[in-house]
């Protein structure tokens, strides 16, 4: 307990500024400390009084018992409080920027205007944050290099330079749905944009420029990998912790019938 209450002093204490020793290092002896505190004393103490390598089995079996449980826990608790690790949530990623559909490298999207279901306009508002990431060039904070976004080359210095829903607009939606129970169709969206006409209240389509096309398509994310990946480890090592007890009773049980085994004198 001490270990860990010096580390979190030091990380108090340290730089405000993130560096390799706050958090990396810190984070690191934090959770080898605290592994070492909990799991190496029970183990202590496990270890004392049954032995070394049948203590380390009964250890590791609980641990990863109530490992499993827990991950069972985290996968089946639903919108109760709990809140179990995460992965990525789903969000809409550009992939094209072309000047019609049928351009796109996406064969599903080369045929959206025929085979897609039209947005509407309140179907844009999951999806236009992502065209402003994409094609609006990012700025610098703090004097940072700000990240290089590929897709801005529209000319587009904010988000009010274009529009996304104005009249007329042809935005289409294809794909989406469950295939073969654990598996995902690819969902593809084609949102198009017209440059704002300057000096223009409220804006407009500028008549003299050609709208264009931004492709993008959903990534479900992964928000409950993490927990799926915790309660297979979790049982994996159960089963292989169970293993190792039961052949460590096998071996007792023949040890003990050895030891009975009545041994023939020269007399007999």
């Amino acid at each position: 307990m001490t270990v860990t209450v010096l580390l979190h002093v030091l990380a108090a204490e340290g730089p405000k500024d993130a560096n390799i020793w706050n958090p990396t290092i810190i984070g690191i002896l934090t959770v080898v400390s605290a592994v070492g505190l909990f799991c190496g004393s029970v183990y202590l103490l496990l270890g004392t009084n049954l032995g070394g390598r049948l203590g380390f089995l009964v250890a590791i079996a609980g641990l990863s018992g109530f490992m499993l449980l827990l991950a069972t826990l985290w996968w089946t608790a639903g919108s109760s409080g709990i809140d179990p690790p995460h992965g990525r949530s789903p969000q809409w990623k550009v992939v094209e920027v072309v000047n019609a559909p049928s351009e796109s490298k996406i064969p599903a999207v080369r045929t959206i205007d025929k085979k897609g279901e039209a947005l509407k306009s309140e179907g844009l508002t999951n999806i236009k944050p992502a065209i402003d990431a994409a094609i609006v060039p990012a700025t610098s904070l703090n004097g940072e290099t700000p990240p290089e976004h590929p897709f801005a080359t529209l000319g587009y210095a904010a988000s009010t330079d274009y529009l996304a829903d104005f009249p007329g607009f042809q935005s289409w939606i294809v794909g989406g749905g469950t295939k073969n129970l654990f598996w995902h169709d690819a969902q593809y969206a084609a949102i198009e944009i017209c440059s704002v006409k300057e000096n223009s209240i409220p804006p407009v389509c500028d008549p003299l420029l050609a709208t264009h096309y931004v492709i993008l398509e959903h990534d479900l994310g992964t928000l409950r990998q993490p927990v799926v990946i915790y309660w297979f480890m979790s049982l994996g090592l159960l089963i292989v912790s169970l293993l190792g007890l039961h052949w460590w009773e096998k071996d007792e049980r023949e040890r003990k019938k050895a030891a009975l085994t009545p041994v023939p004198t020269s007399g007999s």
